[in-house]
């Protein structure tokens, strides 16, 4: 008699999980993608639907140790979400000249987005002599499963730049990037950067202007990010400036289309120089010290 496998008593998320998997990797295939540099965007997140926010884990100082940050991330509707509703109560009744002013709202009205929006507080739990640091908060991608072909992951290695459609306060915050690594607390950062504060606008940042980071510090050797297996993305604040904050975010994407302004290296957000200060996550995990070797986790 058999045991019974995994994969034999796995839920219909996993099947369906299985089958875009195939339907994707088809269609490079069919396209010969692979053969060439890709001239489309890679959606990697889209908040378009009510449901989209929930792919999303938020992190706090308050939901990690106690600290008294808040965070959340609720799902706003755009313009043509509210447009279609205006088409279901108006029905036949609605006029021409409404149609017209709906639709022309429509065009300045934002997309459908997620608000990132909570506020920092620096005040240190009570109890808790291990926390020395508070302050921060963000969201990142939840694990996205496994499939036929095993752990669902991300494979931007064709591509140049991460786009981000966004509306900013003008606050610092970063990008994440976490990679499927042999060191599984590396995060690639860089910051996000905001031309327009207040206003929509989508932003580019090279692959290769990223900074290899553990525990909110910088560290070398400056390993390249293994693009080929991209775990999670997301976005955080750690600037530890107390008050309220709100980040919205439309849609997150790889392309190869470069920007019309780049953001280099030298605008990652980092000081090299100041790199041995105290990392905004010592207070979740030790600190490494100088000349020790890194935590593996195999």
């Amino acid at each position: 008699m058999f045991a019974p496998t995994p994969i034999r008593f796995a839920g219909p998320g996993f099947w369906k999980r299985s089958l875009d998997e195939f339907r994707r990797q088809a269609n490079l295939a069919l396209s010969l993608q692979g053969l060439h540099r890709p001239s489309k965007a890679f959606p990697l997140i889209q908040f378009d639907t009510p449901d989209s926010v929930e792919r999303c884990k938020i992190m706090s100082d308050q939901t990690n140790f106690g600290g008294f940050s808040k965070a959340s991330l609720t799902y706003a509707p755009g313009a043509k979400h509210r447009e279609d509703e205006g088409r279901i109560i108006g029905g036949a009744g609605a006029n021409a000249a409404a149609t017209e002013g709906a639709l022309s709202a429509a065009q300045e009205d934002p997309p459908s987005h997620a608000v990132f929006k909570g506020s920092i507080s620096t005040e240190l739990p009570p109890n808790r002599n291990d926390v020395q640091r508070s302050g921060f908060a963000a969201f990142r991608t939840r694990d996205r499963g496994l499939s036929l072909w095993g752990k669902l992951l991300w494979d931007i290695d064709p591509y140049a730049y991460l786009a981000l459609r966004i509306k900013s306060d003008g606050r610092k915050y970063f990008v994440n990037i976490q990679t499927e690594s042999i060191v599984p607390t590396d995060i690639h950062q860089h910051l996000l950067p905001s031309y327009t504060p207040g206003h929509w606008e989508t932003v580019h940042i090279p692959f290769s202007a990223f900074v290899r980071t553990n525990y909110g510090m910088v560290v070398e050797p400056q390993k390249e990010m293994l693009r080929q297996k991209v775990r999670s993305i997301g976005i955080g604040l750690t600037d530890r400036v107390p008050g309220p904050f709100e980040l919205a975010v439309a849609d997150v994407y790889a392309t190869n289309r470069a920007p019309v302004r780049e953001v280099g290296r030298e605008e990652s957000g980092f000081e090299f120089e100041e790199a041995e200060k105290t990392g905004i996550m010592d207070e979740v995990g030790p600190r490494r010290r100088k000349g020790e070797p890194e935590r593996i986790l195999i």
